[in-house]
């Protein structure tokens, strides 16, 4: 390890994250073998431990966390996911730190967003789980997202020049989306490919820190984002997910969220960026986002709904 994953390990092994590790599994500290720094994520920070020879996986939130995540609503997310199989299995779960254990999958593997049978299996999974008829009490509005990351920075412009002018237009969508036809299910929101686990012949999906009630089709259009998909393979994921009967106004709709998801994160970057953690050319990605479907749905998509309308 160097020496901010150093840090990172000296922070897993403070007796606070020790003691839940110890009072969850009723073991003593010294039970606690191989504790192993995994990955640094985009919010969290997860560490890989085995006790009695069993291997567990702790995340522990990183910086600035406590303001973008609902730690009440995600503890009622994995409640209602209990017992589908459709996430990886929680041992712990804390609805004020955000502490969770869950069971480490040695043969578990991400998805690739650049191999179609990957993508294909992702997409059938995402539909059996929006099919699931799986409710929560809370919703996800992304406008509403998109003002509060904004608010974070706390006066700070934007790294964006043309940010006023570009929120301007993306949050005009909002009037057209509100128009298009939908039916809100529990969503994963942060359906990147990363949190598509293939465990032998079975696919789960991890980290629900931010899913509600919203339109599934939201989930198909943050997979794309969170890929840097191209148009082309955007639309594969498209017709993969509606088995090629994607309508035009549904797919206007996806475009939509990809406009405004990409504002949505943008925002989210740059928050995480005053904290110290940047992500380069991913927020740049996601502001190209923004501004190209906004172009997409307004100059090509709009115009042929409103002649069929004439």
């Amino acid at each position: 390890m160097g020496n901010q994953d150093g840090a990172l390990k000296e922070k897993v092994l403070k007796s606070e994250v020790v003691s839940v590790i110890t009072k969850v599994m009723a073991i003593e500290p010294e039970e606690i073998k191989n504790i192993t720094y995994l990955k640094k994520g985009m919010t969290n920070d997860s560490f890989k431990f085995e006790v009695k020879d069993k291997s567990y996986i702790i995340r522990v939130p990183g910086a600035g966390t406590d303001k973008l995540i609902n730690r009440s609503n995600e503890y009622n997310v994995y409640g209602v996911l209990k017992g589908k199989k459709i996430s990886d299995n929680i041992i712990y779960i804390s609805n004020d730190s955000g502490i969770k254990i869950t069971e480490f999958w040695e043969t578990a593997r991400v998805s690739d967003p650049f191999d179609k049978q990957d993508v294909e299996r992702c997409m059938d999974k995402l539909r059996e789980f929006h099919n699931s008829d799986l409710k929560v009490s809370h919703f996800f509005d992304p406008f509403k997202e998109i003002k509060f990351y904004e608010s974070l920075w706390k006066g700070e412009p934007s790294m964006f020049e043309d940010y006023v002018k570009v929120k301007e237009r993306v949050m005009s969508l909002e009037k057209l989306i509100d128009q298009l036809s939908k039916e809100l299910v529990l969503a994963h929101i942060d359906s990147v490919s990363d949190n598509f686990l293939f465990v032998e012949d079975e696919v789960f999906v991890i980290d629900w820190e931010y899913a509600a009630m919203q339109d599934p089709h939201f989930d198909v259009a943050m997979f794309a984002i969170y890929s840097l998909y191209s148009r082309e393979q955007t639309d594969f994921l498209i017709d993969r997910y509606f088995s090629g009967n994607c309508t035009t106004e549904t797919r206007m709709k996806i475009y939509s969220y990809m406009a405004v998801g990409g504002l949505l994160w943008s925002n989210w970057c740059e928050y995480k960026s005053a904290l110290g953690v940047d992500f380069g050319e991913y927020a740049l990605k996601q502001y190209e986002f923004a501004k190209d479907y906004y172009a997409i749905v307004v100059n090509e998509f709009l115009p042929k709904a409103n002649a069929k309308l004439k």
